[in-house]
């Protein structure tokens, strides 16, 4: 990071900080369609927003200062920045994903890319060596996340980054769960890093988006002929909202893993508790390889309850925890992947990978931690 040594300084005056023309210490909102030109060819460096706005090209020189990348690209989703990641790719290519991904990165491939003849693959990320062999020509990139949504599957970003390499193949890895405030998946040898903004990164369940970050002067031209080709642009009022939101990432995400821990903690002491799934865990079968490659375990928590245990009574007791869709709100959410999240991949897929219909994913909010486990005790009590 060139500009500051900590990125929570970069957070809030990384990127362009504020507005040179007036002093406002806040990147304005340009909420246009078009700019005036002096003449045939002669503009200001912005001719019409689908192409370039100045409101998103600061929160994408944000992001890429955070992810210590060269190049940031702003979309109009999380959904919307991976399929313009996917469309890089031809029909005969093969990507390879691991076991748990986004139940939406597995249906945009399943669904949608399938249907122009780019194919995908599971496989077990964490099995180098069957990585490796799964490396045929056709594959031309690993898609990864780590942890992995919803089992919190760590993967060893570097040591699958020197396969990829040696093949000549892209690592992508959405860093959606850890941000760049916790994990910097380029620095660990990744080609593209991919987000839901909506998440973490916004922090305040009002706004939908997704961002791209990328080192490579090729890919970063590829991808932004994509990004004003297809269209699927972030519009100028959702990414100062964005901004505004990743000024307080730090502090947020400081407080969201501090209760995670307390309620991930909770949770393993708990005979209504089958499995609890949790970075932070010493006991986590990829808990050092998160210490070594991210600065926290982040806020994201699964835990399977007992077959006993009435999954819709569990979620119709619950007062203080949401169920929702999403996660990295302030407030606390809960979701069921098995009919919600990862409802769009098969029964079998889900079975084999370990997404039973008892696993209940948890994003931790920033409320008081024992009001939140105070809710959980209440919740399961009563799921008897």
């Amino acid at each position: 990071m060139d500009k500051f040594n900590k990125i929570s300084t970069t957070l809030i005056h990384g990127g362009i900080d504020g507005d040179e023309r007036t002093g406002a210490v806040n990147v304005p909102i340009y909420q246009t369609s078009t700019y005036k030109q002096e003449g045939l060819g002669k503009h200001k460096g912005y001719e019409y927003s689908r192409t370039g706005n100045p409101t998103r090209e600061a929160l994408e020189k944000l992001i890429a200062d955070l992810e210590e990348g060269l190049y940031g690209l702003a979309f109009a989703s999380g959904m919307a920045a991976t399929t313009a990641v996917l469309t890089l790719f031809e029909t005969g290519d093969k990507i390879l994903i691991s076991k748990n991904v986004y139940g939406g990165t597995f249906r945009v491939l399943d669904k949608i890319f399938s249907q122009f003849g780019i194919h995908y693959e599971i496989v077990d990320t964490n099995d180098l060596e069957l990585l490796e062999n799964s490396l045929s020509e056709e594959v031309k990139a690993v898609f990864i996340e780590s942890p992995a949504n919803p089992l919190m599957t760590v993967t060893d970003i570097k040591a699958v980054s020197e396969v990829t390499k040696k093949q000549g193949k892209l690592l992508i890895v959405d860093n959606t769960f850890m941000t760049p405030y916790l994990q910097r998946p380029l620095t660990l040898g990744a080609d593209i890093v991919v987000h839901s903004a909506t998440k973490y990164l916004g922090g305040h369940s009002d706004l939908i988006a997704g961002l791209a970050v990328v080192n490579d002067d090729a890919l970063a031209k590829k991808l932004y002929f994509i990004q004003n080709a297809t269209g699927g642009i972030l519009q100028p009022f959702d990414a100062f909202l964005l901004i505004r939101g990743m000024k307080t990432l730090g502090v947020r995400l400081d407080r969201h893993q501090e209760n995670a821990k307390a309620v991930a903690e909770w949770l393993l002491d708990q005979d209504a508790v089958k499995n609890v799934y949790y970075p932070g865990l010493t006991t986590f079968e990829g808990y050092e390889i998160q210490r070594k490659q991210a600065d926290g375990p982040g806020a994201m928590i699964s835990f399977e309850l007992n077959e006993g245990y009435h999954i819709e009574k569990f979620f119709g007791e619950l007062k203080l925890i949401t169920l929702a869709e999403s996660l990295g709100g302030v407030e606390s959410l809960v979701c069921h992947p098995a009919s919600m999240t990862h409802a769009s991949i098969p029964e079998e897929i889900r079975k084999q990978v370990g997404i039973s219909n008892q696993l209940i994913r948890l994003s931790v909010g920033i409320e008081n931690k024992e009001d939140i486990i105070a809710d959980l005790k209440n919740a399961i009590l009563l799921a008897k």
